[in-house]
């Protein structure tokens, strides 16, 4: 009892200020998610680039099909962001909203519920918008176990998205405080 008391408080602290502190090897790779906005920007606008010296020639199947390849990227870049911004405000430090009045709530104040539910409908828009695209250019070479796995894939991150809502749904309902029914309430006053 004495060792636990005496000896082992400082190691434990130390052991737990230790763990704290780790969290800040996170900042690195938010850094380098935050730089691969570059390339993705860089990755547009040289799209934007092909297609606007391509555009006398193209057909509007493959303009809609290049505009959803650009659609993609803007929304691979949203979700980098709210990576970012969920994982710097859960893990390194908290974002004062009164302090960022012009920042969007959506960039601040999500909880892992709602990062979950993002990041998953995220990619199954992205993953939609990919049929789409590969829809639209199902003249170019039709092959049915891809045009399955095309349809298929963009339903399974939407599965997943409506267990994932019913899973936090219920995981909330355990976590409500219980209160006392009105029959029973000041009855455990004295």
């Amino acid at each position: 009892m004495g060792f636990r008391g005496g000896s082992m408080r400082p190691i434990e602290r130390g052991f737990e200020t230790a763990l704290f502190l780790s969290r800040w090897l996170l900042a690195p790779f938010l850094v380098g998610l935050a730089l691969t906005l570059i390339l993705l920007l860089l990755r547009f606008f040289a799209d934007f680039y092909h297609i606007a010296v391509r555009l006398p020639g193209l057909t509007w199947h493959e303009l809609i099909v290049d505009i959803l390849n650009m659609i993609d990227i803007v929304l691979t870049a949203n979700l980098v962001l709210i990576v970012v911004f969920s994982g710097y405000e859960n893990f390194l430090h908290k974002v004062e909203a009164r302090d960022h009045e012009d920042w969007p709530e959506g960039l601040t104040a999500i909880d892992f519920g709602a990062l979950k539910q993002r990041v998953m409908g995220s990619i199954a828009v992205i993953a939609a918008v990919d049929a789409l695209a590969w829809y639209l250019d199902l003249e170019k070479g039709a092959d049915n176990v891809k045009l399955t796995w095309v349809a298929a894939f963009p339903l399974i991150f939407v599965v997943a998205m409506l267990l994932l809502a019913i899973a936090d749904r219920l995981s909330r309902q355990d976590q409500r405080p219980s209160y006392p029914s009105k029959g029973d309430r000041g009855r455990d006053r004295v």
